[in-house]
């Protein structure tokens, strides 16, 4: 089966979570028998192996063939394929084959506030564009399957299929002591990774690391992610380093090395760098309320969002109790190990088995 997926997030300045699923499904697709094409309108970037086709749909480029593509539904997209695969809210106008489109979370209905208002007109037309043309609908969690049913989604329509990580590689810890130092940073630490941006709520980890450091005054902070939209305070603390982003060997050598993994975010729809800090073990703290904790599955410590109480008692257990450490540690590993690329890659490949044989009418 040939499966056209639109890859125009990694395109952007910031691809961010979407451009990391992007380049996981094109990777592990052929490992079940989907010949994935990629397209999008530029040329192949970095991180899209060769052996992957590559279409470059030419001008218009950007945000301006998305307000075509959403507003009047050109320029079609006509490649030879069984499936088209939009993996964002960037809806392609195609014909005569099914279109299916992963919808990440709902973030810009739910809070409104933590977005522009191009933004929210942009994601609101591509959900109603989902709504009314895919064949199927995928979604990383049960959280976000729940989310558009509210917003009049068909139940069967939609399919559940988990995101993951890879396996971590063997490291040299030398090596990883090295990466960490290159950064510039220097243990004990708490790690926060992704988007700076208001949805990520990072002034909560800041005035709770700010507590803890009351007695642990060698703690620190380090946010390792680009800046996204919005105004983010609290940022310039002596003990908080925004290093922006990172390689993926520091970013790994961060999270190995890391006290305390903790996501603060108000709202998500998965959570990709709380299931890399499972992965290798790293004690993790994440919010309740949103997809968290479906991820984490009780191979972490919870925290209403906003709660600064919480979250400073959670980390500060994680210090003061090993062996809640190392119980949540061999927990994260195993939650991790469930939630992979590979098995996520085999539901996609169902998934559009599906929509093959039932397109939309």
């Amino acid at each position: 089966m040939k499966v056209a997926v639109h890859a125009g997030q990694l395109l952007q300045p910031v691809p961010g979570g979407i451009g990391r699923y992007e380049i996981a499904l094109l990777r592990h697709l052929p490992e079940f028998g989907v010949e994935p094409i990629a397209f999008a309108a530029g040329d192949r970037p970095r991180g899209v192996a060769h052996r992957v086709p590559w279409i470059d749909l030419g001008a218009p480029h950007g945000s301006v063939r998305y307000e075509l593509w959403h507003r009047l539904r050109r320029p079609l997209v006509r490649i030879e394929a069984d499936v088209v695969h939009a993996p964002s809210l960037a809806i392609p106008p195609v014909r005569d084959r099914p279109l299916v489109v992963t919808v990440h979370d709902i973030a810009f209905r739910r809070l409104p506030e933590v977005t522009t208002k191009r933004g929210f007109a942009f994601h609101t037309r591509g959900l109603t564009l989902a709504r009314r043309h895919a064949s199927l609908v995928i979604v990383p969690s049960s959280f976000t399957c729940h989310e558009l049913e509210r917003e009049g989604f068909v139940r069967d329509r939609i399919a559940v299929i988990p995101f993951g990580v890879d396996p971590p590689a063997p490291r040299d810890p030398d090596e990883i002591d090295r990466a960490v130092a290159r950064a510039g940073v220097r243990p004990p630490y708490v790690l926060t990774v992704g988007t700076i941006e208001p949805r990520k709520d990072i002034g909560t980890i800041v005035q709770a690391v700010d507590r803890l450091r009351r007695t642990r005054p060698d703690l620190t902070l380090v946010v390792a992610g680009p800046r996204g939209w919005g105004e983010v305070h609290s940022l310039d603390r002596s003990f908080v380093q925004v290093i922006g982003a990172q390689p993926w060997s520091v970013l790994d050598a961060l999270y190995r090395r890391a006290d305390v993994f903790c996501l603060a975010s108000l709202y998500e729809g998965f959570g990709l760098p709380v299931v890399e800090a499972l992965a290798r073990g790293v004690p993790t703290v994440a919010t309740t309320g949103s997809a968290l904790e479906e991820i984490v599955q009780g191979a972490g410590a919870l925290f209403a969002p906003g709660d600064v109480d919480a979250c400073a008692a959670q980390i500060g257990r994680m210090h003061d109790d090993p062996e809640f450490r190392i119980e949540l540690g061999r927990a994260g590993v195993a939650r991790a190990a469930e939630l992979n690329w590979s098995r996520s890659a085999e539901g996609h490949s169902r998934a559009y088995a599906r929509a093959l044989a039932h397109p939309a009418s």
